[in-house]
């Protein structure tokens, strides 16, 4: 072998060295992860494009790494770890699972109640919580959708709270647009009031356009709605309302006290509350009281109201 063709095979070595060490360097960088990341489903292309613009230091070379490495997962991926070698980072997307846990959010139920369970649940901190969705909302109360939501051990507050927002705000958008052609925040959050007392009120879906036309019917009157379920707000959500509870209780959810809805709602809706009250039942009805039959007898006069009233309570 002449002295041209050795020259040759040693540049073309040294060239294949130096690349093997540039990728072996470069997968040896480290990458700043979140402990659990969620991976959409799309080629490899989108989810490199999705990861950087959720300000992941990856790359169009990470494109070609995955299809070396395999195909991503779709869904929440355990990172372990805040940082790791982007080879383990890239290995990770394509094999490791997060273990995920149910929550659920019942209609009716109170975002104070909600984050303590969140805290629970996913072993969070409770004030992390609450001053993270201060932080990303506006809406004290009534901001989530009533669901069961499957989220990843690891998850962070920060994360956990703009995911629930961000898939609640689409669903009332959604459901806005169905019903209205358009959406309103302010619109929109007056009727969730609404909803809130409707749901802590109603035995049962059916009964809900009923709840709702009293609600209507006695605010038209210039009556006090007086309906106990608006004192189940925040930390409450559980406690039975006395005598003394209405008389000390001196928030603007005191339906005794003040006149109209509260303008913050009670707690977290269902879609058939708002859809409730959105559409009334169209009655006389004033009244309503809880039947030894589980739902409510509802009435036009207080005479009715009050025979009611001793036949559930002799």
């Amino acid at each position: 072998m002449n002295d041209k063709a050795l020259t040759i095979v040693k540049w073309s070595f040294e060239i294949v060295l130096i690349i093997i060490l540039s990728f072996m360097y470069y997968l040896n960088q480290p990458v700043r992860t979140q402990k659990v990341v969620f991976i959409p489903s799309g080629s490899i292309n989108q989810i490199i494009t999705q990861l950087r613009e959720r300000n992941y230091n990856v790359s169009k070379l990470d494109s070609l790494l995955l299809r070396l490495i395999g195909s991503p997962q779709s869904g929440w991926i355990d990172m372990g770890d805040n940082y790791s070698s982007r080879g383990d980072f890239l290995y990770k997307l394509t094999t490791a699972k997060a273990a995920l846990q149910k929550v659920t959010l019942i209609p009716g139920e109170t975002t104070y109640m909600f984050l303590n369970e969140l805290s629970q649940k996913l072993l969070l901190d409770r004030e992390k919580l609450e001053s993270e969705y201060l932080r990303q909302t506006n809406q004290l109360e009534g901001a989530l959708v009533p669901n069961t939501y499957k989220m990843p051990i690891g998850i962070t507050e920060r994360e956990l709270i703009r995911i629930l927002l961000y898939n609640s705000h689409n669903q009332m958008k959604d459901l806005s647009l169905k019903l209205f052609g358009t959406y309103n925040e302010k619109k929109w959050f007056h009727f969730v009031a609404i909803a809130s007392v409707i749901q802590k009120e109603s035995a049962n879906i059916e009964e809900m356009p009923l709840v709702s036309s009293v609600i209507y019917n006695r605010i038209k009157k210039g009556m006090k709605l007086q309906m106990d379920g608006t004192l189940n707000y925040g930390e409450y959500s559980h406690i039975k309302i006395t005598p003394k509870r209405i008389r000390e209780d001196d928030s603007i959810y005191n339906t005794y006290k003040n006149r109209g809805v509260p303008e913050i709602p009670v707690c977290n809706v269902s879609f058939d509350a708002i859809r409730a009250a959105v559409f009334p039942a169209n009655t006389d009805y004033l009244y309503f009281m809880k039947s030894k039959s589980g739902g409510h007898d509802f009435s036009c006069n207080y005479s009715t109201h009050l025979s009611n009233i001793k036949h559930v309570t002799k």
